[in-house]
């Protein structure tokens, strides 16, 4: 089977012997994992016209393959013009087969849509190993069809990943093939 046949969970399987012997971990269970991938969406725009939120949310549905959630606001913020139970926003969490389906469409389809692309951010991980980046519209999705696009949304995506740091982190993702950006 060649690489590109290969998912990126077949991928992973692959690589993580070599990276745990790399970094000394003899304990399959304890080197990194990718956990879950987060998928939200903030719509400020929301707040004066709630029909723009079921558009956004139909989005999201698409682009994860699993119904959104609305989320409504926390706190009350005078200068959002937001008030407590407000919808503010939509979000999806996504494990197992449809974490991996994402990450492939993630990595090989949309990531190289991006226009003027130079590689992603190395400075996305946190102190936990978890990687997050941004997206500044949808449309980079296959699913979004561009002709009903009314509003471009960004989107914001987070790989958490369990017994990790941020080199290791680094290093599952780089052989899955995300391209990052040379320092």
């Amino acid at each position: 089977m060649s690489n590109l046949q290969k998912t990126s969970k077949q991928i992973y399987s692959d690589t993580l012997p070599e990276i745990l012997t790399k970094n000394g971990i003899t304990n399959r269970l304890a080197g990194p994992r990718i956990d879950k991938v987060c998928l939200s969406m903030g719509v400020g725009r929301a707040v004066a016209d709630g029909q723009i939120l079921n558009v956004v949310s139909e989005h999201l549905t698409l682009i994860a393959g699993q119904k959104a959630e609305i989320t409504k606001a926390r706190k009350a913020i005078a200068n959002f013009k937001t008030r407590i139970g407000v919808k503010v926003g939509c979000h999806v969490t996504l494990r197992g087969d449809r974490m991996w389906a994402f990450l492939d469409k993630l990595i090989y389809l949309a990531v190289p849509r991006i226009k003027d692309f130079r590689g992603l951010s190395p400075k996305g991980f946190d102190k936990q190993g978890n990687y997050n980046m941004g997206l500044r519209e949808q449309a980079l999705f296959q699913e979004i069809v561009l002709d009903k696009l009314e509003h471009n949304q960004g989107l914001n995506i987070t790989i958490c990943f369990r017994n990790s740091t941020g080199d290791l982190s680094r290093e599952v993702l780089k052989s899955l093939h995300m391209p990052f950006r040379e320092k």
